[in-house]
């Protein structure tokens, strides 16, 4: 068992192994202390090399049962002096253990690349890519990956081009909102004989920001502030009250006739071009849609973050600009991606 040291880790989120019977329980405790801590061992990296250190080999159901034929050949040709008997026993035991090396180089020397995760709503299903590179000039086939915490692994495999790239796709569904840390994932490969199986773990250090999951379907934006400040102050636009403008710009399509500078259009006309040109008005009646807890309405909190972020989703699919204030948080009004990602950040976090 390789020994390496690792720095202080942050504990794994990880989901939990389902609970197991009463009979087996004692059993079940001590699995879950031994896999605890061996996974404590292995240290945290987006980027990792196998070496002989962190590949393991033992022989799988097949390989014992072809041991136990060879150990019955080896006896009858003993027995009765049968030199065939002694060819095939010893010829099958090589094969094998050729093989049994075959099975571990195709392990040894891979190179494995954590490609970094993008944020998920909690309920779905977080995309892992993984990129194997295999450096030397043959390749390597019949390799597995799987997240190391499922009850029933969904193995994906693949053969790695020699001195090429292949890139996996993993996927895993966490189970809290906020930065979840990537599950350990485990590699394997049987080939070329499947009598024995070669295995090594890896600990991702790389974390995904988990968002709340939004509430479906979510009751209308809140519209007794939509226009309101941040203290309950209605806002109101300049020129809202009257008409003033502020320069002049290229004639777009909507624009009314009185917003058109008719002397410019004469004199551009005159000079042989038909371009128009529009009065711009100093600014525009815009509604500000402040969002907090107390107007969810709910007694949980997750149930409050859930509707909250169901409303940043749909204030900015319909264009209006809208703050968030959480405890301890306020993020001013504001529209587009990254101002979105900053109030489902925040909610991600609360």
């Amino acid at each position: 068992m390789p020994a390496s040291s690792a720095s202080p880790a942050p504990a794994d989120t990880s989901a939990a192994p389902a609970r197991p019977s009463k009979l087996l329980r004692p059993r079940a405790w001590l699995r879950a202390r031994f896999a605890q801590w061996w996974q404590a061992r292995l240290p945290l990296s987006d980027q990792l090399t196998l070496t002989q250190r962190t590949i393991y080999i033992l022989p799988t159901g097949a390989g014992w049962m072809l041991a136990l034929t060879l150990l019955v050949l080896l006896v009858a040709a003993i027995n009765f002096q049968l030199n065939l008997g002694y060819l095939l026993t010893f010829l099958i035991a090589g094969s094998t253990i050729a093989g049994m090396h075959m099975c571990h180089a195709t392990l040894r020397g891979l190179q494995l690349h954590l490609l970094p995760p993008a944020p998920q709503f909690l309920g779905a299903s977080v995309p892992l890519h993984v990129q194997l590179t295999n450096p030397r000039r043959s390749p390597r086939y019949a390799i597995a990956l799987a997240l190391r915490n499922d009850a029933a692994p969904a193995w994906v495999w693949c053969d790695v081009p020699a001195q090429g790239s292949m890139q996996v796709q993993l996927t895993w569904r966490p189970t809290q909102r906020g930065y979840q840390r990537v599950p350990p994932i485990v590699l394997q490969t049987r080939f070329p004989l499947g009598t024995f199986r070669a295995w090594s773990y890896w600990r991702p250090a790389a974390q995904v920001l988990v968002y709340p999951q939004p509430e479906s379907p979510a009751p209308p934006l809140p519209t007794g502030a939509s226009a309101a400040g941040p203290h309950g102050a209605r806002t109101v636009a300049k020129g809202s009250g009257q008409d003033e403008w502020d320069g002049v710009r290229a004639y777009r399509r909507g624009d009314t006739r009185k917003q058109i500078v008719w002397k410019k259009a004469a004199q551009a006309l005159a000079a042989g071009s038909d371009a128009l040109i529009s009065r711009d008005a100093v600014a525009t009646p815009r509604q500000t849609l402040w969002l907090t807890p107390a107007q969810a309405g709910l007694p949980t909190l997750e149930a409050r973050l859930s509707r909250l972020t169901a409303w940043v989703l749909a204030a900015e699919r319909l264009g209006l600009r809208y703050g968030l204030r959480l405890p301890g948080v306020e993020i001013a009004p504001d529209l587009g991606p990254a101002h979105q990602r900053r109030c489902l950040e925040a909610l991600a976090l609360a």
